[in-house]
């Protein structure tokens, strides 16, 4: 399999290196169009060394032959990338978000309809994770009755990202709605199989603010050895020499926030997302509500139980293993690889669902800003 790559972004190559090829040791990255001159190093070194390096897209479709191609870039460049593979009808690996603004969203809905493209997987991995899908399986049984409330919560135990590293940028990432809460507006539609029609939202900065100067790393403060947020403490991923203060003038992003989604049969969904809860305090997943029973979720735990409401019964699942995503990541790497070689017809991630969820993100974004429901329609 020869793959092209549109920005070889940290998630695209973690995909690559650590699903795609695990799964299928010959898949190779023919072409990489890619403004930093770093990743070409690092392309090479991740094990394509005869990678060939294009300054556009287009130029890469016309001189190699490809069976898909994948888009890595930073979000605001998903969609006009995006516009530029549809035509192509390669089988596409798209990040999440497809779209960063409603111009964006509305203009790749047009694209995606007029190419007849529909080899396209969205990466929202939530959906088919094992919980999900067996979720899914349990409630369409009917065994808690139609699903009439769902109550879904995302504390984020490495919020820090959102405040000190390049996504602290809301004109570049589309805000905290689209970062995080699509994935999970994403799994809580297809879990439910029927679309929303409105939105009011709420969100908070309460934490994350401060008085430091714009533009302060911090390595550069006097506080980063006290600082609890210090990249001195911590052990992820965030490096020191480009690493913001997360109480700067310039942070950015809400803290937490909450929206409430009244869906086309009447039922309603409560979901809070929370970007300074740490350790332990890391929770994500929701509640489905029938008149039978309740099931419920966390991705963190693994587990899934099932109340039932007229006996004194609990059924408890538990899942084993720490994969990239809670297993997601690697279902939508099979998924594309079985678009690119044929043996799959559709996608298990599709951009209608990418562009319902980037609609409802956009919506929960316009809610909070002027205190208004928002209707889930297309202009």
């Amino acid at each position: 399999m020869k793959i092209g790559v549109i920005g070889y972004g940290l998630r695209i190559r973690g995909v690559i290196n650590n699903e795609l090829k695990k799964l299928d040791p010959d898949v190779q990255i023919s072409g990489l169009v890619d403004i930093n001159p770093a990743k070409h190093v690092q392309v090479q070194q991740d094990g394509s060394e005869h990678v060939r390096i294009f300054e556009t897209p287009e130029a890469m479709l016309e001189e190699i032959d490809l069976d898909g191609i994948m888009i890595g870039t930073r979000c605001s460049l998903h969609t006009p990338m995006a516009l530029k593979v549809l035509s192509s009808g390669l089988p596409l690996f798209l990040e999440k978000p497809v779209a960063t603004n409603m111009k964006d969203v509305q203009r790749l809905k047009n694209g995606y309809e007029a190419s007849a493209n529909r080899k396209v997987v969205v990466s929202f991995p939530l959906r088919v994770t094992s919980i999900v899908q067996l979720a899914k399986e349990i409630i369409d049984s009917g065994k808690i009755g139609s699903v009439e409330h769902v109550q879904a919560i995302n504390n984020v135990p490495y919020g820090n990202v959102y405040f000190q590293s390049w996504y602290r940028d809301e004109e570049e990432t589309g805000g905290l709605f689209l970062q995080k809460a699509t994935h999970d507006f994403d799994y809580i539609n297809y879990v439910l199989g029927t679309k929303p029609e409105s939105v009011a939202t709420m969100a908070s900065k309460q934490i994350f603010k401060g008085t430091k100067p714009s533009g302060l790393k911090c390595i550069e403060c006097e506080e980063n050895r006290t600082c609890p947020e210090s990249t001195a403490f911590r052990t992820d991923s965030l490096k020191e020499e480009w690493a913001h203060c997360c109480f700067a003038k310039d942070t950015g992003n809400e803290d937490s926030s909450s929206a409430l989604i009244r869906y086309e049969s009447g039922l309603h969904v409560s979901y809070s997302q929370n970007f300074f809860a740490r350790n332990k305090a890391a929770a994500r997943g929701a509640r489905f509500l029938g008149y039978k029973g309740t099931l419920e979720f966390d991705f963190y735990t693994g587990v899934v139980k099932v109340y039932m409401h007229h006996s004194p019964r609990v059924e408890t699942y538990e899942f084993t293993g720490d994969k990239g995503h809670f297993g997601g990541d690697s279902e939508l790497a099979r998924c594309f690889l079985g678009l690119m070689d044929g043996s799959m017809e559709r996608s298990v991630s599709p951009l209608e669902d990418g562009l319902i969820s980037a609609l409802l993100c956009l919506k929960a974004q316009q809610s909070s800003i002027t205190g208004t429901f928002q209707e889930i329609a297309w202009d």
